[in-house]
């Protein structure tokens, strides 16, 4: 809220500088902001009395918009990358997959591992899970199982997250 929209009885003012000029009433800390060619702004709405400053409210915005676009540039965005196998899958096969995925792990990104079922394959779901485990132990070195392996579906998946 700024200059006319603060309705409250009385204020804590903080002048332009940052100075504490202590609790007054909202008009007299308007004219102060109108003396001073500046906004009243409320910057702390939930306090008992609410906290306002003498501030230019124009370049108060610009600086907030200016801090979260800094704290957006340093976020790290972490995306999940799926990897799917067979239950027949050879060995060679499982070594590429596995090579794909340490890429993908050693980037910070999470890999989603989906051992994808088909028709018969439904019956033999128990060695299967051998697979996955096989795929883990070539990645053990830089991963960590994030969830361990579950049924979802026609497929068993697996997380697997970067080491720390």
């Amino acid at each position: 809220m700024i200059n006319e929209q603060i309705r409250d009885r009385e204020v804590r003012l903080i002048g332009e500088n940052g100075e504490q000029l202590g609790i007054m009433s909202a008009r007299d800390a308007m004219k102060l902001a109108k003396e001073a060619n500046l906004d009243l702004v409320k910057i702390a709405p939930t306090a008992k009395p609410p906290v306002c400053k003498i501030i230019d409210y124009g370049k108060y915005r610009y600086e907030l918009a200016r801090k979260e676009k800094e704290a957006k540039k340093k976020q790290k965005v972490t995306e999940v990358k799926e990897i799917r196998l067979s239950p027949n899958i050879d060995d060679n096969d499982l070594n590429t997959k596995a090579n794909q995925a340490r890429k993908f792990i050693t980037k910070g990104d999470k890999v989603k591992v989906a051992l994808r079922f088909r028709g018969r394959e439904m019956a033999h779901m128990t060695s299967s899970k051998a697979i996955l485990d096989q795929f883990f132990e070539k990645l053990a070195d830089v991963a960590v199982v994030e969830k361990p392996a579950k049924m979802e579906g026609r497929s068993m998946i697996m997380f697997l997250a970067e080491k720390r």
